[in-house]
């Protein structure tokens, strides 16, 4: 296994941020001009939500919460690209990370059925934590030598 490897999931990651990014204004804008409103209307989060039909407003719920955990999963991918730890385990769960935070958004920013968004959301989450589980035991190791 490659140490590059790590990064072609963190590269998924950033992918995914733009393509929500992308529907976000796709949505977004089309419903704006339908409701006749000058742009100043929506000067925050909850005007939006106050204005626009909530599953226009989905994506971009989707993007903020692309901003939380996946923070971590960059943070975890970087440390194990530069301290060259990055093994098959490492990887393979960054690969799960990934797809579970698809389906995340998926599911978010479309149907947004609840269960099943929570289900994709934690299995996300505990690939994540299994990443941080390895890097931790990583330094406990190095520090026992």
């Amino acid at each position: 296994m490659r140490n590059e490897q790590i990064l072609l999931p963190m590269l998924g990651m950033m992918l995914l941020t733009a393509v929500v990014w992308f529907v976000l204004y796709a949505r977004r804008i089309p419903a704006m001009r339908k409701a006749r409103k000058p742009a100043q209307t929506y000067t925050t989060p909850d005007k939006c939500d106050e204005f626009l039909p909530a599953e226009v407003n989905y994506p971009a719920y989707n993007f903020k919460n692309l901003f939380e955990l996946p923070v971590l999963f960059y943070a975890l991918c970087l440390y194990f690209y530069v301290t060259a730890t990055a093994g098959t385990a490492e990887v393979f769960a960054a690969w799960l990370f990934l797809l579970f935070r698809i389906a995340h958004s998926a599911i978010h920013c479309t149907a947004n059925i609840v269960m099943a968004r929570f289900i994709a959301y934690s299995a996300a989450a505990f690939a994540l934590w299994f990443m941080l589980g390895r890097a931790l035991w990583g330094v406990y190791l190095a520090a026992m030598v």
